[in-house]
């Protein structure tokens, strides 16, 4: 009979008497990496604990992408009402792509026998030999470490170190000089560079921390179709305009070639006449799939140089990346095993109830070679990786699995750590965080539908909590497929509204070419559809719309101001009106001088939400770090006010600005 293994044998090796746990920022227990960007300062913080009553010395490792021997920080007791159980401390991060932090706690026999020798000393207890024997053993221990180190400067200091280890067990000497010199200044400082870090515990698995560049948290982008810009040769004479108006992003639907096969006509007709473009999401036809670009838009050398002119500008080219074919894609000749057949042999075409996409067909990523699929996919991205794009908008990522998805960014970022990708998923919440969890650098949202002063406020809330580890939301005001009703209704002063609303709250936003020409006719009654949309043919686009010069002053004024460039630490205002909607980004440290006045560079925006004149006030607490009193000068009239804490008269009418955009300045 095989008796099991003792469960009360001692384990081989002693284990650390520290424990190190929760650590912050983590999700989901450190199953995902928290969210950071490139310049970020990440707070770190740790619980440390230990029996006894010795002192603790705790340290943060950070490795860096690429990095092979980390750097470390000292962290420090955060609150000394817990007794010094939880340290924290921080690091900025300085480039993109996975970064790592450990945790090194020990308690220090050395410090510790400080303390206790202070304590006893003053005290007054006069038999102290025992004790400044244990602490001669300890310095000289503390010297051997610091001669092995190697360094010259680890040399040097050995020997004072040595010199203290001598007096400090030399009995002839006076008790009171030896004392002394176990407790000088100077002696701390320099055993503290060579502690006894042979019990040290550690998180047990590293944290990590997913760093993007900036462009992933604060963005304008322009959503446009090149065919009808003139092509990728129009779209590139238009990027200096495009600059010009203070966008960050240009995005491009998919600019491969477009099959014929059941190839969609005006307004989604199901037939297309001869001269019918067709959808740029039909991908695919006898000239290339996904990696080649459309005949008619012009050549891949023309798509580099967009990429390039548009780089030099300080903007990014952005390409929709859609898991779908037309049915003349390549690929359902070349590997018919990737498209799930009915028993009769047919291909079911693609279809989101109660629409139907007839021109394309879903790739089947339960097929049996799964494997070569997600390599097809995966050199699709990297092909145009190699190309210059930086940024892919993934179209309905929701729809596909959620592990090809995290395999497929982990993999592109681990070589191009610079790319973005976002989440076209509109779903349930949980769905939209898990894709932010495992990779996805932001997502949108459902701020078109959000439009009273109450849903405003509760949404932008809880993408401003705990999710903004997870989630970055990006705010579009239309898409070619979402003609919100108040859109279609609205005037003037509701597009310039939204537009405000959405570029002030997110740090990212979008609009799809058009809105700024107040564009709002849908297809039906009941339709968030654009009549003539411009996914079934080509539109003359020009740069012109009556919103433009708002467009680009908002542009402007999210780059000089820093706290337009941050959701969390967002606050509402109570303006005791629902057709007011107020809120306060506060001026973060360092984005500021540090001579500025309290509260300079605070942003409180109050936007109309009504269709008619509406008077409120605008309630400013007293938590926001501003002054009693303070000026605002209005960023989007010129004009400069006076306000105060507490109530402030507000009155707003319909019109071209239909907000408030103070900035607290210097008196």
């Amino acid at each position: 009979m095989t008796r099991s293994a003792d469960p009360f044998a001692p384990p081989e090796a002693a284990p650390p008497r520290v424990t190190v746990a929760r650590p912050l920022p983590s999700v989901d227990g450190g199953r995902y990496a928290p969210k950071r960007v490139v310049g970020d300062t990440v707070k770190v913080a740790v619980d440390v604990i230990r029996d006894g009553h010795e002192v603790l010395r705790v340290e943060a490792l950070i490795h860096g992408p690429d990095d092979t021997v980390p750097s470390v920080i000292e962290l420090h007791h955060l609150d000394a009402a817990s007794l010094g159980v939880r340290w924290g401390g921080s690091f900025t991060v300085d480039r993109p792509g996975r970064w790592r932090w450990d945790v090194r706690a020990w308690a220090d026999p050395l410090e510790s026998w400080t303390v206790e020798l202070s304590r006893k000393s003053q005290a007054g207890q006069a038999d102290l030999d025992s004790e400044l024997a244990e602490g001669a053993a300890l310095l000289l221990a503390c010297a051997l470490r610091a001669e092995a180190d190697g360094t010259h400067a680890s040399r040097l200091v050995a020997k004072p170190i040595r010199l203290a280890a001598e007096i400090v067990g030399d009995t002839a000497q006076d008790t009171a000089r030896r004392v002394a010199a176990a407790l000088d200044d100077d002696l701390a400082l320099i055993t503290g560079q060579h502690p006894d870090r042979r019990r040290a515990a550690s998180l047990g698995a590293p944290a990590n921390l997913d760093v993007d560049p900036v462009l992933a948290r604060f963005g304008a982008w322009y959503e446009l179709f090149p065919r009808s810009w003139g092509g990728l040769d129009g779209l590139r004479r238009r990027l200096p305009a495009l600059a010009e108006a203070g966008f960050d992003v240009i995005y491009l639907p998919p600019v491969s070639p477009i099959g014929l096969t059941k190839r969609k006509g005006r307004n989604n007709a199901l037939e297309a006449g001869p001269l019918d473009p067709g959808s740029p999401w039909a991908i695919g036809d006898h000239t290339g799939g996904h990696d080649a670009v459309h005949p008619e838009l012009g050549s891949t050398a023309d798509f580099e140089a967009v990429v390039s002119d548009a780089r030099s500008l300080g903007l990014e080219i952005a390409l929709d990346l859609a898991v779908q074919c037309s049915a003349d894609h390549p690929w359902l000749t070349e590997h018919p095993e990737w498209f799930a057949h009915r028993p009769d042999g047919t291909l079911k075409y693609a279809e989101n109830p109660p629409k139907r996409y007839e021109d394309i067909y879903n790739v089947d990523f339960d097929c049996e070679d799964w494997r070569a699929l997600w390599s097809a996919l995966r050199d699709v991205v990297l092909t145009w990786v190699d190309r210059g794009v930086r940024v892919f908008r993934v179209d309905n990522p929701h729809t596909k699995p959620l592990p090809f998805w995290q395999w497929l960014i982990a993999g592109v970022r681990a070589s191009h750590p610079e790319v973005i990708f976002l989440a076209e998923a509109f779903t349930y919440r949980a769905m939209q965080q898990e894709l932010g969890r495992i990779g996805f650098s932001q997502g949108y949202t459902y701020f078109a539908w959000k439009q009273t002063a109450a849903d405003l406020r509760g949404y932008v809330e809880e993408l401003a909590g705990e999710e903004a580890e997870i989630f970055r939301p990006n705010f579009w005001v239309n898409t070619p497929d979402i003609l919100t009703e108040q859109l279609q209704r609205g005037d003037e002063s509701t597009f310039a509204s939204r537009l405000i609303l959405a570029a002030t709250l997110s740090p990212s936003y979008g609009l799809y070419s058009g809105y700024e020409a107040l564009e709002q006719t849908s297809v039906a009654e009941g339709s968030e559809e654009y009549l003539d949309s411009e996914k079934y043919e080509v539109h003359d686009r020009r740069l012109n719309g009556r919103l433009l010069p708002l467009v680009a002053h908002l542009n402007s004024l999210r780059r000089r101001l820093p706290a337009l460039g941050y959701l969390e630490g967002i606050r509402f205002l109570e303006t005791e009106n629902p057709g007011l909607l107020a809120y306060a980004k506060p001026a973060r440290p360092g984005d500021v001088a540090p001579s500025a006045a309290p509260g300079a560079g605070t942003v409180i925006c109050v936007v109309l939400l009504a269709d008619t004149a509406t008077e409120g006030v605008c309630i400013v607490p007293d938590d926001l770090g501003l002054p009693p009193a303070f000026e605002v000068i209005d960023e989007l009239h010129g004009a400069r006010y006076r306000w105060h804490i507490g109530r402030n008269y507000v009155r707003l009418e319909p019109g071209p600005r239909p907000a408030h955009l103070l900035v607290v300045t210097e008196p």
